[in-house]
């Protein structure tokens, strides 16, 4: 299982980067190839400075070696080896009026010191972070995560958006991330579903990702925009940050795990304020946003 999930992220790596290079026209991905001192490594991929994304990476990694202390203790295990794969994305466009989008999809083994797996499971998941709303665009995001579902099971996405929406929460500024999308984790084997089902699952979201994404792209990516609509951009960029350095598990595993600090803190946009207790004119774009994030909605 996972030389099979690791050979399709290394695909699905390709593909995206393929398209997004397409899109922006300008800049191609930088590809930086690294190993990690405990076991594995990762190929990282970051698009700079482009006509339509301003920053962005695509990077998939494959870790094992032993657990260290800090997450025996948070998987609750004792002395074990892990293998961890998996692709994690964020895209920062340059207009405002383009989301930002995060996707992660990621497979993880745990040994005991005869190489015995003793547990194993998929995770991973695809959102959206909007600087100002277009409702047919939170729309058609949430319509392709929930057909990607509705393949599977007509509970999964009912069950994994409002996970998404609880994941995504900055509980320290009660508001959401964004807009949700999709969240799960633990996708163990079960009597219902074998670990085999479970990776037909999370590579049918991954095989969405660019049909849920791309078209919101090509729709807003040449609207107009003036620099109060930048600086409302850069102000929630800092939320943004807020929560991947407060509540990510992802980075404060790698962070945990001594991963690779570029590839972690990759996800970090390039411009960004803090704007000492900053309100936005009641009634406006900016506001609406805000209302929105206040409680999550149901799109589709």
């Amino acid at each position: 299982m996972r030389a099979e999930f690791y050979k399709y992220i290394e695909d699905l790596q390709d593909r995206i980067c393929e398209k997004l290079e397409e899109i922006d026209g300008t800049v191609k991905f930088q590809q930086d190839l690294w190993e990690r001192e405990e076991g594995g490594g990762g190929r990282t991929r970051v698009i700079e400075n482009g006509a339509v994304f301003e920053k962005g990476g695509v990077n998939i990694s494959a870790v094992h070696g032993p657990l260290a202390p800090a997450m025996q203790q948070y998987f609750k295990v004792g002395d074990v080896d892990f293998f961890a794969c998996g692709l994690s994305l964020v895209i920062h466009p340059k207009n405002p009026m383009v989301p930002t989008v995060h996707a992660n999809w990621r497979y993880f083994e745990m040994y005991d010191k005869n190489g015995n797996v003793l547990d194993q499971w998929f995770g991973g998941g695809q959102d959206l972070t909007p600087y100002y709303l277009f409702e047919e665009d939170a729309e058609h995001f949430h319509q392709v995560s929930k057909e990607a579902c509705d393949k599977h099971s007509p509970e999964f996405y009912p069950e994994y958006k409002k996970k998404c929406d609880e994941y995504f929460w900055n509980s320290h500024r009660n508001e959401a991330r964004g807009i949700g999308g999709l969240f799960f984790d633990y996708l163990k084997a079960s009597e219902e579903k074998s670990i085999e089902d479970w990776y037909s699952f999370v590579t049918e979201v991954g095989d969405s990702f660019l049909e849920a994404y791309v078209p919101i792209v090509e729709k807003r990516k040449n609207l107009q925009y003036s620099k109060i609509n930048r600086n409302w951009q850069e102000i929630r960029r800092g939320r943004y940050v807020e929560f991947n350095l407060v509540h990510d598990k992802g980075t404060l595993f790698g962070l945990k795990t001594n991963g690779r600090i570029e590839s972690i803190l990759m996800s970090l946009p390039p411009h960004v304020q803090w704007v000492y207790d900053h309100h936005p004119e009641p009634g406006s774009e900016e506001d609406k946003l805000l209302k929105v994030l206040e409680v999550p909605r149901e799109w589709v």
